[in-house]
């Protein structure tokens, strides 16, 4: 046969040649076909430890790891208000191996309260899946006098600029809950911006300020253990976890501020890594163990494990959250620079 290919050649150089060549493209063959991930995935998450994404993040980044047959590994990127870690995925390599643990206040809401926020929501990024929404708690020292939101409000009108509420940060969406609430309820509460929800939570704790707006996966195990008192959620729903506590609109009415969480990848990602990753997480959200804890911490699930939210109806979120929230922020007159 090899004769009949090349008749000049000695058959011992054909043979030789052909080996030498199967070897090279064998070893190209096997380089383009190697099962992803060959190496750990880092899911970064734009907010400080403690937050509702990094809770979130540490328990869907070891079910992932499982779907996937690798390892995903949680690293925080906080500052700017989700902005800096955000930013590094947006430049960062797009070969699906780093990812972008994020919520709505940092994917939705930055672009209109910053004017450089150095990222483009929509541009810079592919949706992997939608995780669920998390209500904000409107939470309170043991101490305060206020039982409820209607106290709260009648305390700060009487007292304009006396009373403070902590934050994870400018622009971050306890920050705009905050200046959501003084201009639905005509109050003058105090902005108090921490680098973190933990930091922030510590301080309300230990009652150096009175107010604050938590994610209720950050908060909850104070809530329950009498350390925290829940005025109201933020959502337009009262929480499953919390049927006793009342939303915000109960008492200021069209008041609502829904969190929501999911994972992205950059953009320029390859088409079958990106499927492989969304592919990943239906099956992650799937597992019932993984559900049930979620849900525990506060977490109303997007979709079903049979019907999961698809890429395109997040993208379609994101969009539409992206327009409320610049109203929102264009109302409040809040900016960043």
């Amino acid at each position: 046969m090899f004769d009949s290919l090349s008749p000049q050649l000695p058959r011992r150089a054909l043979i030789a040649g052909s080996l030498a060549w199967l070897a090279c493209t064998g070893g190209q063959l096997a380089q383009a076909q190697t099962a992803y991930p060959s190496r750990p995935i880092v899911m970064v998450v734009p907010q400080a430890a403690g937050g509702t994404n990094d809770i979130v993040g540490r328990l869907v980044s070891q079910k992932l790891g499982e779907v996937l047959g690798g390892s995903v590994v949680v690293e925080n990127r906080p500052g700017a208000g989700g902005n800096i870690g955000t930013q590094a995925v947006a430049r960062g390599p797009k070969d699906g191996y780093t990812l972008l643990m994020t919520i709505s206040s940092s994917q939705a809401i930055n672009p209109a309260l910053y004017k450089t926020p150095g990222f483009d929501p929509v541009k810079d990024f592919r949706p992997v899946s939608l995780i669920g929404a998390v209500p904000n708690v409107l939470l309170v020292h043991p101490s305060f006098p206020a039982k409820n939101v209607a106290e709260l409000l009648a305390l700060a009108k009487a007292r304009p600029g006396q009373y403070q509420y902590a934050s994870a940060g400018n622009g971050t969406l306890n920050h705009l809950l905050g200046e959501m609430l003084n201009n639905m309820g005509g109050v003058s509460l105090q902005h108090v911006p921490y680098k973190g929800v933990a930091p922030a939570l510590n301080d309300v704790l230990g009652g150096q300020l009175p107010l604050l707006f938590a994610s209720l996966p950050s908060s909850l195990s104070h809530i329950k253990a009498g350390k925290l008192r829940a005025l109201a959620v933020s959502g337009a729903a009262r929480s499953p976890v919390l049927p006793d506590v009342p939303t915000l609109a109960e008492t200021v009415p069209g008041y609502n501020g829904t969190l929501w969480i999911g994972l992205f990848a950059p953009a320029g990602v390859p088409q079958e890594v990106l499927a492989r990753l969304q592919d990943g997480m239906a099956k992650t959200l799937a597992s019932k163990s993984l559900r049930a804890t979620l849900e525990q911490q506060g977490v109303e699930l997007a979709g079903t494990p049979e019907r999961p939210v698809s890429p395109e109806q997040f993208a379609a979120l994101l969009a539409e959250d992206i327009a409320k929230w610049a109203r929102i922020v264009k109302s409040s007159g809040a900016a960043v620079d």
